[in-house]
């Protein structure tokens, strides 16, 4: 099955604690790269080509779904139907690639999207086409291979087909799609007609059977590989299947000049060994990079059966290495020593760095944003820093539930701790953080480093891998023997700091929106705010992010007052409280 139920939900079935093919490949290149990029979330401006991979992929996938209406009788008839829908698919994309462009918020210096050309998207689709094509040829000379005679009768030969215009897509989580079993995606002028039993194939047919799977245009539910220990996913282009052989495909809108091309090796060889963990075993066959600016076609041997063990001991020991980064607000600029060379494709901020002179190196990006280097704060703002990261407090649970869903949408544990006359909600910080919530024990215990927070006016403590719970009496016994004692670690629940007051200047600025499971929709906007020595994310959902928000642009200096602190992925997230926190502006 090319694709799995999401584990733990979200608005895309998402998690900062998961690695990724993309995460992977970042890390392998840069690590502070990925930390800043990935974990820490600040971003760099909107540039063409991160559209034009986005909308050429959807494209060429559309043209590949489609099925020719008229019976074919040879290759270049094949060619000629199959072209002849290239002009409509290229301005489609085209469109599609405005109407995102339009919704970015930061654009790079001197970008614009009338530079985008047609006549490139008509040649890359041209390109990827080609190489498809190929995959028919080869079917149709080993007369439509294995599974043609399971295609003719009717039995399919995949869990999940390939998809099609014309038949039913196949949703993760079909039970959360309104409306199911009452719509329709049938179309006659996309019907297939197999021929008789023991025929030779049609090039029709062989179309048809060398389609590879891809992510279905219209299906809105992550289309992923989720790890059986959700520690792992990955998106998969391509995944072609009609010679009996799994063979998975990355499509890439350039070519392989790319600096970024040097990653492509890591990337399939994680979505191998990802397809190895959901998939009983089965190895897959090759991995292969499909370049539209070309056509060039990179082949890689796809890994051996003794392989796997060892690339599942790699690949977790790095998420470890990716989870365990970080604490609190992250430190921009970087001592030298801790800051990269810049040399590697994409790194920006993570080359910025001041020495203990004050001396700046790899400030360029810094310099189109803005020349401030010293941030004086004003009353009563204070040093990002200065967010408080971990507490311990004591009390008992008096009740449990979930998992429900968070802000997110993600489904999370939750339970009440009760300490005198004040109450406040125990949360995981995201799914999974905290597995056994329910399975603590009664009487009065002790949370020992959990993360401060509030949720709507109300304070909150999230709870992660690094939290503990234990009984008072045990806990009483660890800290016997400390030079700080129990009494002294711990913090009264009414006396939680939950919101901050702090300014400086934005770096990066970032809107997103899609759909959840079921089809309703989301939308986020992210800030990340630098005091001069840290960085930390700034997040508004729905109805919080108002027109001041969505007219927020790096470079600005901004002033937080009654920012609600929350976390996410082990560091901490300001929050707007439509009602409560305060903005100022200064250009």
């Amino acid at each position: 099955m090319p694709v799995g139920i999401p584990p733990l939900g979200g608005p895309l079935g998402r998690s900062r604690s998961r690695i990724s093919a993309s995460g992977l490949t970042t890390f392998l290149r840069c690590k502070r790269q990925w930390f800043l990029g990935s974990k820490v979330g600040i971003s760099g401006p909107l540039r063409p080509s991160q559209v034009i991979g986005i909308v050429l992929e959807d494209a060429l996938c559309g043209l590949m779904m489609r099925r020719p209406n008229v019976r074919i009788e040879s290759l270049e008839q094949l060619k000629s139907w199959i072209t002849s829908h290239i002009p409509n698919a290229a301005k489609e994309a085209l469109l599609e690639g405005k109407k995102l462009w339009d919704e970015g918020l930061w654009y790079a210096p001197e970008t614009s999207w009338d530079d985008v050309e047609i006549e490139s998207f008509e040649s890359r689709l041209h390109c990827g086409l080609e190489l498809f094509i190929a995959e028919v040829e080869s079917c149709y000379a080993m007369n439509g291979g294995p599974h043609l005679e399971a295609f003719r009768s009717g039995n399919q030969p995949y869990s999940v087909p390939s998809p099609a215009w014309g038949d039913e897509p196949r949703f993760p989580v079909p039970d959360k799609v309104r409306n199911y079993s009452l719509r329709t995606w049938s179309d006659p002028e996309q019907s297939m007609q197999w021929s008789h039993p023991d025929s030779p194939v049609t090039w029709n047919e062989a179309w048809d059977i060398a389609r590879p799977w891809m992510k279905d245009p219209r299906v809105h539910q992550p289309q992923r590989l989720f790890h059986p220990e959700s520690w792992a996913a990955g998106e998969l282009d391509l995944v072609l299947r009609w010679d009996g052989r799994i063979r998975l495909i990355d499509i890439k809108s350039g070519d392989p000049s790319s600096r970024f091309a040097e990653s492509l090796q890591h990337q399939l060889r994680f979505y191998a060994w990802l397809w190895h963990e959901t998939h009983d075993g089965q190895c897959v066959d090759g991995m292969e990079g499909w370049y539209l600016n070309g056509p060039h076609k990179v082949m890689y041997d796809a890994p051996e059966k003794a392989d796997y063990p060892m690339m599942s001991k790699e690949f977790l020991e790095i998420n470890t290495q990716m989870q365990n980064m970080g604490s609190g607000p992250a430190t921009l600029p970087a001592l030298p020593s801790d800051a990269c060379d810049g040399s590697s494709a994409g790194c920006h901020w993570c080359s910025l760095s001041r020495s203990i002179e004050g001396k700046w190196f790899g400030d360029e990006l810094l310099s189109n944003i803005t020349s401030v280097r010293d941030i004086a704060l004003t009353p009563p703002s204070e040093l990002l820093s200065s967010i408080p990261e971990r507490v311990s407090v004591q009390g008992k649970f008096t009740g449990a539930w979930g998992p429900l869903p968070n802000h997110f949408g993600e489904p999370v544990l939750g339970a009440m701790l009760v300490a005198g006359g004040a109450q406040i909600t125990v949360e995981e910080s995201e799914p999974g953080a905290y597995p056994l919530l329910h399975d603590e024990p009664n009487g009065d215990i002790v949370i020992l480093d959990a993360l401060p927070g509030v949720w709507r006016g109300s304070p909150r403590l999230y709870v992660d891998s690094r939290t503990r719970i234990l009984p008072l009496a045990e806990a009483q016994k660890e800290f016997s023997n400390t030079s700080k004692q129990l009494s002294e670690r711990t913090t009264r629940i009414g006396l939680l700091r939950t919101r901050a007051n702090v300014e400086g200047i934005i770096l990066s600025v970032r809107k997103r929106s899609g759909v959840r499971l079921d089809a309703k929709p989301w939308t986020m906007m992210n800030v990340h705010l630098w005091d001069g020595h840290s960085v930390v994310e700034v997040a508004s959902f729905g109805s919080s992010i108002t027109g001041q928000m969505e007219s927020l642009r790096p470079g600005q200096r901004l002033k937080l007052m009654a920012a609600e602190i929350g976390w996410r992925a082990g560091l901490p997230q300001l929050r707007i409280d439509s009602r409560k926190t305060r903005l100022q502006v200064k250009d």
